[in-house]
């Protein structure tokens, strides 16, 4: 069997996603997820005009012999636009490998560890009643752990915040990146944001009970000592993670937010290769990875990177909101359910037209995902609906801090 074709695909079904479809000769296909928020057209450009005359003859089974040619050969590596090509083209070839073998990739991992995945939403508000109101809403949902997310008082948008318009005016319920030319503004303080978190998981601990695991992204704009401080204020209300508590290339800097709190640490969707993980694991300075199959090089290195978190008892929590497509999800849900150290998945339901798109065998049941047991990621690419959604130029906001500094958003 040889690859005879392989094509990039760049659609916009609410959000912008970048596909890529690899063809045999024996007329099976397979697909893979190469979307990298807000640079969409630098990874397909990386596709076409780089990668895929690179795979035309080699036999798809050499899954591990092409990954690292990929990686290897360009001399210039890592970076979110190689790794999300590579792992493109990792995805389809475990896609075509599932097909040829009549089996779900899982299967191909080792087989089911579990019986499903547990999964967490994202609850957020303006204030107490509408993040109470979300809350409920997912719970409904049949979501068992929630994400909390709120508006900060005197601060006119925040990350994550569903509820509460942007500074383009739309919700960011699918996609926080605004459509047009140059990136929204919007503004962040520090001071505020320590001051008002805790008030806030207090009211939902007072609201909901104990039980209900509850996350919170950080979304890396603290310094170390701030990220230490809230973390330590949000102790007692037993948080399941605190997420990108301080911007991940400062990886020392988590030794001193793990020496003042215990409130479990969760890190890494913007990493690309196990290297960034490494100093992170092998000192025990996370407690949950966040890396992504599409930005993270695909299958099998994020099957790699958490092997090596087993040794350390260090688990899983796969980014997973919509920037990932159906396909980089699938991928993540069969490499969740195979390994043993499996924590928690990220899901936040893609949109109607989105799921015209990638026709799935995905499903989500009491609080639980699970991939589907059809051959290879059990996703379908339907490109005459793709077709039906063009491009459109798209940039995930920014912060500026009240003296007009540029800040992390």
């Amino acid at each position: 069997m040889k690859i005879v074709a392989a094509e990039v695909f760049v659609t916009s079904p609410s959000r912008n996603f970048v596909t890529l479809k690899i063809t045999t000769d024996e007329g099976i296909t397979g697909i893979g997820d190469a979307t990298l928020n807000g640079r969409e057209l630098a990874v397909a450009a990386y596709l076409k005009e780089h990668v895929a005359q690179l795979l035309i003859g080699k036999d798809p089974h050499m899954i591990e012999d092409t990954w690292q040619f990929l990686y290897r050969s360009s001399y210039w590596r890592r970076g979110p636009v190689t790794m999300a090509s590579i792992a493109a083209v990792d995805m389809a070839l475990w896609d075509i490998k599932g097909k040829v073998a009549n089996l779900p990739v899982y299967q191909l991992l080792g087989g089911a560890s579990r019986r499903g995945l547990r999964a967490y939403g994202h609850a957020s508000g303006t204030d107490l009643p509408s993040l109470f109101d979300s809350i409920r809403h997912h719970l409904e949902l049949g979501y068992k752990s929630i994400r909390v997310q709120t508006a900060i008082p005197g601060i006119k948008a925040v990350y994550g915040v569903a509820a509460q318009a942007q500074a383009s005016g739309e919700r960011y319920d699918y996609e926080p990146a605004g459509r047009g030319a140059f990136p929204q503004e919007e503004d962040w303080d520090t001071r505020a944001y320590l001051k008002h978190l805790p008030t806030v998981f207090e009211a939902v601990r007072n609201e909901f009970g104990p039980d209900i695991p509850l996350l919170h992204d950080g979304h890396h704009r603290m310094t170390p000592i701030q990220a230490a401080k809230l973390g330590k204020a949000l102790e007692p209300y037993d948080l399941f993670w605190l997420e990108d508590c301080t911007p991940a290339e400062n990886q020392e800097g988590l030794r001193l937010v793990r020496q003042h709190t215990t409130t479990p640490l969760a890190i890494g969707e913007i990493f690309n290769t196990v290297w960034d993980f490494q100093l992170l694991i092998r000192e025990q300075l996370i407690d949950y990875v966040r890396a992504a199959s599409t930005h993270f090089g695909g299958i099998s290195p994020l099957k790699k990177v958490m092997d090596y978190a087993a040794q350390y008892q260090i688990k899983s929590g796969f980014h997973g909101p919509t920037d990932i497509s159906p396909v980089g999800f699938a991928a993540q849900l069969h490499v969740g359910l195979a390994i043993h150290n499996y924590g928690i998945q990220e899901y936040m339901q893609h949109s109607d037209a989105t799921n015209t798109v990638f026709e799935q065998s995905m499903t989500f049941i009491d609080g639980y995902l699970h991939p589907g047991d059809k051959p290879g990621l059990g996703v379908e690419f339907n490109e005459e609906a793709a077709a039906s959604f063009p491009y459109q130029q798209a940039y995930l906001p920014y912060n500026r801090l009240i003296d007009g500094t540029v800040h992390d958003w």
